[in-house]
């Protein structure tokens, strides 16, 4: 054969061997790809259920975290005042003088929701121990207001007309609704204190 021809064939042999090579190293290269695709997928599965968890964790404990302050604020009992009087159905009476201011208690109105309504007497009329006088409408329901004593009605509170909210927000200082002279003064003896209330509204609540 010819130089050429012998330099073909070599050239032919080199070409097989590169091809060959080429070959082997792109296969290793694919399996080596191959793996670590699989080990990183695999690697980023655990990281993904990892985070998922602690995520569940969290907000298991956030609900848990969000749900004891209400839970504590349901259980708390509502304001009662020292140095008032109180009936059992749940007005109270400041005497000062030979005024009787009247209104309804925190816990009546934390019983009764939103107020929406409020009906009031007429000033210069009276009212007698243990009779309505009144009405409170709230969301949940509308309520009659019993007088804890008798005597003559000197003053309305005209503001509850067009803000009923004011029961809710301020029971024992913006929200009052009427104030008596009283006609038997010894009536408030027969109401009960503070702790006495307190007791009262616990096991009327506890028996409810």
């Amino acid at each position: 054969p010819s130089f050429s021809a012998i330099h073909l064939k070599i050239e032919h042999k080199r070409e097989l061997k590169l091809l060959g090579a080429l070959f082997i190293f792109s296969h290793f290269s694919f399996e080596f790809f191959q793996l670590s695709f699989e080990k990183t997928e695999k690697m980023a599965l655990r990281m993904w259920a990892s985070s998922t968890a602690n995520a569940l964790k969290l907000s298991s404990s956030a609900s848990k975290s969000h749900l004891l302050p209400a839970f504590s604020i349901s259980r708390c009992f509502s304001t009662v005042l020292e140095g008032l009087k109180y009936a059992n159905s749940h007005e109270w009476v400041k005497h000062e003088g030979s005024v009787a201011t009247i209104g309804i208690t925190a816990h009546a109105q934390d019983h009764l929701g939103e107020v929406v309504f409020v009906e009031l007497p007429e000033e210069k009329g009276s009212v007698s121990k243990e009779k309505s006088f009144g009405a409170v409408e709230s969301v949940k329901a509308t309520s009659e207001i019993l007088s804890p004593i008798s005597g003559e009605i000197i003053e309305v509170n005209t503001k509850l007309t067009e803000s009923p909210g004011l029961i809710n927000s301020s029971p024992y200082e913006d929200g009052w609704m009427i104030k008596v002279k009283p006609s038997d003064p010894a009536e408030l003896d027969s109401l009960m204190g503070a702790k006495e209330y307190t007791k009262f509204c616990e096991d009327e609540d506890a028996a409810h």
